[in-house]
C-alpha cells in the first residue's frame, strides 16, 4: 500500500506540497515542480513562505502562524485571488485546499495547489483584463498627447504588445480615396515601410473596411476566398490578418491591422480591442483637426475684425476722394479740357476700384450690409450661366442640374451672385484648357460633421439649407492650397491677375448668410465649391427697395441738418446737398448738433454719420432729435458696414442707413427714400 500511496502522490495531476509546523516543505510532487518552475527536489527544505508574492508575505506568515495551531481541512481564497510566485518571480492564479495529517500521527499539512489560468474562462478573464489595460493605457497617452502623430505611432506597439503578435499597423486613406499612408507600424513586411503609399485595391481586407465601415478578419490565409491578399503576406509568413476602421463621424478615414503567424489567431475580444485602439485613436484625430479648424477661424475673425477697421477709415479717404473728383468733374472750367476730364475719370474708375476692394474686405469680415429675400436659385442660375457662356472661353460647356422641388435660398441676391460669380472665375481659371463648369442646386437638409461644429453658434433654418455648388473639371487643389483657400489676399494666381480676395468674400457672405461653404477637391480630377445657404419658405420673400423712389424731387431750399466729425468728409456731403439745392446746417458732434437745435431752425431732415468721435453716436442723436422736432427724417451713414448692420437691426423703419463712400446720385436716391412722396 504505502508504494501505491507514493504513485499516487507522483501521479497527482495538481501540484501537491506537504511541509510542517514550521512551514519547510518536505515533500512535492512533480506537478508542483513543474507548476512552480523548480527543478527536481529543488522544492524540497524551502519555507513555503518563498512561493507566495513578496507584497504579501509578511500576512501569510501570521496567516500560517495561527493556522498551525488550529489546524483543519478548508478551501484557501475563497474571498479573494490567490496568488503563486514561481521560481522565476513570475506569478500564476492558483486555487489552494489544505488538509492537516495531525489526526493521522503525523504534524503535517498537505497543500493541493491549481493552476485555474489554465480554465478556459479564466484564460479568457485574464485576456481581456490584459486588452483593458492596454487600452487604458493608451487612454493616458491621448489626454496627456497634444500632438496626435505620438498616438498614431504608439498605437501599432500597443496593440502588437497586447496581442502578442508580430506586425501591426495604422493605415490613413489619401485624400484622393483609391490608396492608403502607411502612418506607423511594428514588424517588417515588404512594400508596407512608414509613409508608403498602398493602393487600396492590391489589399482585399482594407478595401472591404473602406466600402462598408465594418471590422474584417481572415482566420487563415490558406482558406480565405473572399478576396485577394498580398504576395507580401506569405513572405512575411502572415496566415491570420484582423483589420478595424478609423471612422470619423461614420467616415473611414484609415485602418488598424493586426497580422500573426497562425493561423486563427484572432477573436471577437481581438476584434472589441483594436476596435477600442481605433477609436480612441480616431477621436485624438478629429480633437486636433478641430482645435486646428478653431485656430484657423479664430485667426480670419482676427482678420475680419482688422480689415473690418480699416476698411472703416479706408472708407472716409474714398468719400473725399471721390466726391471731390464728382466736383471736379462738373466744374464748369473742366468742360473744354478732354485732358483734364481724361484725367479726373482715370481717378474716379481708381477711387471706384478701391471701393470695391475694401467692400470685399467687408464681406470677407463679414460686415457688409446685407438685406435678405427668397431668391429663387434656379432663375438665379440659369441667369448666370447665360451671362457666362457669352464672356468665358467656348471651349468650357456649362452645365446646370437644380434638383425638383428645391426651395428658394433667403440670401442678399446682389451679394449671392457676387459669390456665385467668384466661384465660378475660379473654376474657369482652374480649366485654362476648357472643361466643364457645373452649376447645381438641391435641398441640404442639416448640416452635420466640421460644418455642423461651424455652424453650432447659429440659429438653425426651419427648412433646412440649400447645397448650391460648382463643379469644375480643372486640375483641382493640393492640401496645402485647399486649407488657406479662404484666406484674404492668398491666390496662386500670377502677379496682376488676382487679390485673393474672391474665396475669402464667399466665405464672409455665407458666414453672415448663416450659412457654410466647403471645398472638395481631388488632384488631377477637379474642384467642386458648394454654399450652403439656409432655405426660405416662398419666392415673394421680403419687398425689395423702391428704386424708383430716388426719382422723387428733393424740395427746393430741404433744411438738413448734416452731422459728421470728420471735416473732408464734412465739406463732400455738405457740397453735395448744396448742389442738390438743399440748405445746409452742420455739426462736427452730436453735442454740437443739440445745441443748434435750440436755435429754431425748421429742419426737415437730420444727416448724420453713426460713429461721431468719442461723443455721443448718431442713432442715440436721432432718437433725441425726433423727440424734439417731430416729424424729422432721419438718414444714417457710415463707411463702416457692421455699425449700418447694428443700426438696420436697432432702428425704426423709418431710418434710412447710407454706405460711404456714395455718389451724389445715391444720396439724392436716399433723401428721396427717406422723405416719401410728396404729402
Amino acid at each position: 500500500m504505502p508504494d501505491v500511496f507514493r504513485s499516487l502522490f507522483a501521479a497527482y495531476p495538481d501540484a501537491l506540497i506537504v511541509a510542517d509546523a514550521a512551514g519547510a516543505i518536505v515533500l512535492a510532487n512533480p506537478s508542483a515542480e513543474e507548476l512552480l518552475g523548480y527543478g527536481t527536489d529543488e522544492l524540497l527544505g524551502l519555507n513555503v513562505d518563498v512561493l507566495v508574492p513578496d507584497a504579501i508575505r509578511p500576512r501569510h506568515a501570521a496567516y500560517r502562524e495561527a493556522y498551525s495551531h488550529h489546524p483543519r481541512p478548508r478551501p484557501m481564497g475563497t474571498q479573494v485571488e490567490l496568488v503563486a510566485r514561481r521560481r522565476d518571480g513570475s506569478e500564476v492564479m492558483v486555487e489552494i485546499s489544505l488538509s492537516p495529517l495531525q489526526r493521522h500521527g503525523l504534524p503535517l499539512v498537505v497543500a493541493a495547489i491549481r493552476d485555474i489560468g489554465a480554465y478556459p474562462r479564466v484564460k479568457q478573464a485574464l485576456q481581456r483584463a490584459r486588452y483593458s489595460e492596454h487600452v487604458a493605457q493608451l487612454g493616458r497617452i491621448a489626454v496627456d498627447a497634444r500632438d496626435p502623430q505620438r498616438l498614431v505611432q504608439q498605437v501599432p506597439t500597443i496593440a502588437a504588445n497586447a496581442l502578442q503578435v508580430g506586425f501591426a499597423r495604422v493605415f490613413l486613406v489619401e485624400p484622393d480615396g483609391v490608396a492608403v499612408r502607411v502612418a506607423s507600424g511594428v514588424g517588417s513586411i515588404d512594400g508596407e515601410a512608414v509613409d508608403d503609399r498602398i493602393a487600396i485595391r492590391s489589399h482585399g481586407s482594407l478595401d472591404q473596411v473602406l466600402q462598408h465601415g465594418r471590422p474584417v478578419l481572415v482566420a487563415s490565409l490558406a482558406t480565405e476566398s473572399r478576396f485577394e491578399l498580398p504576395a507580401s503576406y506569405r513572405a512575411a509568413g502572415i496566415e491570420c490578418e484582423a483589420v478595424v476602421p478609423l471612422l470619423d463621424r461614420g467616415r473611414v478615414v484609415g485602418m488598424l491591422t493586426a497580422r500573426a503567424r497562425q493561423p486563427g489567431r484572432f477573436g471577437e475580444d481581438e476584434i472589441r480591442f483594436l476596435e477600442s485602439l481605433a477609436s480612441l485613436l480616431a477621436t485624438s484625430l478629429q480633437r486636433a483637426e478641430s482645435e486646428e479648424a478653431l485656430k484657423h477661424a479664430q485667426r480670419l475673425e482676427s482678420v475680419g475684425q482688422l480689415t473690418g477697421g480699416i476698411a472703416h477709415d479706408f472708407n472716409n479717404l474714398l468719400t473725399v476722394i471721390q466726391g471731390n473728383l464728382q466736383v471736379l468733374d462738373k466744374l464748369p472750367a473742366l468742360a473744354g479740357d478732354a485732358h483734364a476730364r481724361q484725367l479726373v475719370g482715370a481717378a474716379s474708375r481708381a477711387s471706384h476700384r478701391g471701393a470695391e476692394l475694401t467692400g470685399k474686405l467687408l464681406a470677407f469680415a463679414s460686415r457688409q450690409l446685407l438685406q435678405p429675400t427668397a431668391v429663387d436659385v434656379a432663375a438665379l442660375l440659369q441667369s448666370l450661366a447665360g451671362m457666362l457662356r457669352r464672356a468665358l472661353d467656348q471651349r468650357i460647356r456649362i452645365e446646370i442640374d437644380v434638383a425638383p422641388g428645391c426651395l428658394p435660398v433667403l440670401a442678399d441676391a446682389g451679394q449671392l451672385e457676387a459669390a456665385l460669380l467668384n466661384m465660378a472665375i475660379n473654376a474657369r481659371d482652374a480649366m485654362p484648357d476648357g472643361g466643364i463648369l457645373r452649376f447645381s442646386a438641391a435641398p441640404g437638409g442639416e448640416l452635420g460633421g466640421a460644418l455642423g461644429e461651424e455652424l453650432a453658434g447659429s440659429i438653425a433654418p426651419v427648412l433646412g439649407y440649400v447645397a448650391i455648388s460648382i463643379a469644375d473639371t480643372g486640375g483641382g487643389m493640393p492640401d496645402e492650397v485647399k486649407a488657406r483657400a479662404f484666406e484674404p489676399f492668398f491666390t496662386t494666381k500670377q502677379a496682376g491677375r488676382g487679390t485673393g480676395l474672391g474665396l475669402s468674400t464667399v466665405y464672409g457672405f455665407a458666414k453672415q448668410s448663416n450659412g457654410a461653404v466647403e471645398i472638395d477637391t481631388t488632384l488631377g480630377v477637379g474642384t467642386t465649391l458648394t454654399l450652403h445657404i439656409p432655405a426660405a419658405a416662398a419666392a415673394d420673400g421680403a419687398p425689395a427697395r423702391d428704386t424708383a423712389a430716388g426719382a422723387i424731387a428733393i424740395p427746393p431750399g430741404l433744411d438738413v441738418l448734416l452731422v459728421e466729425d470728420d471735416p473732408e468728409v464734412r465739406a463732400v456731403m455738405r457740397t453735395f446737398l448744396e448742389t442738390l439745392g438743399c440748405r445746409v446746417n452742420e455739426a462736427a458732434s452730436a453735442e454740437q448738433a443739440l445745441q443748434g437745435l435750440g436755435a429754431g431752425a425748421p429742419h426737415r431732415l437730420l444727416l448724420t454719420d453713426i460713429a461721431l468721435g468719442a461723443g455721443m453716436r448718431g442713432t442715440d442723436l436721432a432718437r433725441l432729435v425726433e423727440a424734439r422736432v417731430p416729424g424729422i427724417a432721419v438718414l444714417l451713414m457710415s463707411g463702416y458696414s457692421a455699425e449700418l448692420i447694428d443700426a438696420d437691426r436697432e432702428s425704426p423703419a423709418g431710418w434710412e442707413l447710407l454706405r460711404k463712400p456714395c455718389s451724389r446720385e445715391e444720396l439724392a436716391q436716399a433723401i428721396g427714400r427717406v422723405l416719401g412722396p410728396p404729402g
